[in-house]
């Protein structure tokens, strides 16, 4: 990959989707993940109002340790054009869980209160986006968006523009080292933040990230299950069974179509 040409692409299509929606500038959730830091960076150098959000619930002190400090690298680089608001929900979060119906304690109830995280951030960004006519830019990679829809509905993937769904997780990192993001983000196990027990992607997932997007790449020259053994097999099952129960994240909302003689 040409970092250089790649990052000067992405700045300008952004700067582009600015000019041509008329809107004011960009906001930003920073998890301190090298995802969102990469992406901030990005929107940091078209030189356009960026406004980091860093909305803490109930979250790990050090991945809210990386992300105040990422947002102070990114103010002391780019000065004027990075405002940033700490918006902690964890109060509205644990109000949630007291009024919901106390539920025996599954992966499934589990599941749920990990996606609804990502929807109150979700809906702390949009807040910032409609108050001051600006965009909410998302941070999903190729793999998560379009490999094993590796996101929460509505939550994380609910965003307006996606400058780094095209690049895998690995180009991601190449990215990273290109703009000199912060060592202790690039080296960071990366994690969603959604759960209690800070549980990594890869054991979410049951691969990493790099066997995941051989599997994607194996996937596209049409191989199957069959043409695998050993741990090639057992990755290339797990892509395939986040790939096949993701569809409803990764493909259009079905619409119902009356047929005209209905009408």
């Amino acid at each position: 990959m040409d970092t250089q040409k790649v990052e000067e692409y992405i700045v300008q299509w952004l700067i582009d989707y600015k000019v041509q929606n008329k809107i004011n500038g960009y906001v930003i959730g920073i998890s301190g993940g090298i995802d969102s830091a990469v992406t901030s960076t990005l929107c940091a150098k078209t030189g356009l109002q960026t406004l980091c959000l860093d909305i803490p619930i109930r979250q790990n002190l050090s991945q809210h340790s990386r992300a105040k400090n990422h947002i102070k690298w990114l103010k002391e680089k780019f000065g004027n054009c990075i405002c940033s608001n700490q918006i902690d929900l964890s109060s509205v979060f644990n109000e949630f869980k007291n009024i919901i119906p106390d539920e025996k304690k599954t992966f499934l109830q589990e599941l749920a209160l990990a996606n609804t995280r990502a929807r109150l951030r979700m809906t702390a960004l949009y807040y910032f986006a409609s108050l001051n006519n600006y965009i909410v830019v998302g941070t999903g990679n190729k793999v998560e968006d379009f490999g094993i829809g590796f996101f929460t509905k509505y939550g994380d993937g609910g965003v307006d523009i996606s400058p780094i769904a095209d690049l895998t997780k690995s180009e991601v990192y190449q990215l990273a080292e290109y703009l000199k993001i912060d060592k202790e983000i690039i080296n960071a196990k990366p994690t969603d933040g959604l759960w209690e027990d800070n549980r990594t992607d890869e054991e979410q997932i049951g691969a990493s990230y790099n066997e995941i997007e051989w599997a994607m790449k194996q996937k596209n020259l049409g191989k199957t299950l069959k043409d695998f053994k050993g741990r090639e097999n057992e990755v290339f099952r797990i892509f395939e069974k986040h790939n096949r129960n993701n569809q409803h994240k990764m493909k259009s909302i079905p619409v119902c179509i009356i047929p005209e003689k209905l009408k």
